[in-house]
């Protein structure tokens, strides 16, 4: 059984649909053991703890740097047995020590068709606010590995999303999750914790 930590900042809707997945059945081999937060007034924590998951807050504030906070959410992971981690909202930077702690074992989901729209400040309403401002007619999610570089891990999943006339940023964010994010993030976590993924080269190989 693989044990699963979910990093989070915020609402946790993207959590909810691992709780959701993991109760119906569809992450074989797979087990929510532990949710944390950068902050602590994110309601994903109140989502783990009604689903009977630990939640504990690591807040970036009471750390002196990057590398050390690093250091602090990877030993709170492995000393709960923690081998998959999944960012889910999480707004928080973390250092190359972290990605090394969980080499091809840290999984992000990005709210657009990476390597498009991708990397240091793009996240959240910004990226759809940039989909929008550059007129690309088709936009999406991508999960993907996390490496040292942001948002340039080897790629997993992607579904594509389609950009409508009038579409606001909050609007177009909405369809995104709904139609993409929520969709591809559980299914991501289930094919790792049934071993079907492997990566050679910086390309994701997905076994039957």
């Amino acid at each position: 059984m693989v044990s699963i930590g979910v990093l989070v900042s915020g609402g946790g809707t993207n959590l909810q649909k691992l709780i959701d997945a993991q109760q119906a059945g569809n992450i074989p081999n797979g087990k929510l053991r532990v949710v944390i937060a950068s902050r602590p007034d994110a309601y994903a924590l109140e989502r783990a703890r009604q689903a009977g998951i630990e939640a504990i807050t690591l807040a970036r504030k009471d750390y002196p740097d990057v590398y050390t906070y690093s250091q602090a959410l990877a030993d709170a992971l492995k000393e709960r047995g923690v081998e998959l981690v999944v960012l889910a909202g999480f707004l928080t930077i973390t250092g190359d020590n972290f990605v090394k702690a969980f080499p091809n074992r840290i999984l992000n989901v990005h709210p657009a068709l990476l390597p498009a729209f991708g990397g240091k400040g793009y996240y959240g309403l910004h990226v759809h606010e940039a989909v929008l401002k550059r007129g690309v007619k088709v936009t999406g999610a991508t999960v993907h590995f996390v490496n040292e570089i942001c948002d340039a891990g080897p790629i997993i999943l992607q579904k594509a999303v389609e950009v409508k006339e009038g579409d606001t940023p909050e609007v177009l964010q909405k369809r995104v999750m709904e139609q993409a994010e929520w969709q591809l993030l559980p299914q991501a976590v289930s094919l790792f914790c049934q071993g079907k993924l492997s990566v050679e080269d910086g390309v994701v190989h997905i076994s039957e």
